[in-house]
């Protein structure tokens, strides 16, 4: 199969499926380290329980680039 073919396969896929293609992939070109990983997941874990506790403001994507064009701009 060539790869074009396989990317077409793959795209056709539902996305969960795609996600799941994507993540193996890139697992095969950056092998997974524990320790750096656990710290990420420990990140995360605290982002979202402030999230969910009403601690953090939540500030929407656009609104944080248009912050930055703003800030950069000549």
């Amino acid at each position: 199969m060539k790869t074009a073919e396989l990317i077409d396969e793959v795209a056709s896929l539902p996305v969960e499926k795609r996600a799941r293609v994507v993540d193996t992939l890139l697992r095969s070109l950056n092998a997974p380290e524990s320790a750096i990983d656990s710290a990420w997941m420990d990140v995360a874990q605290r982002r979202l329980d402030e999230l969910r506790a009403g601690r953090v403001e939540v500030v929407p994507g656009d609104a944080v680039f248009e912050h930055i064009r703003q800030r950069y701009a000549m």
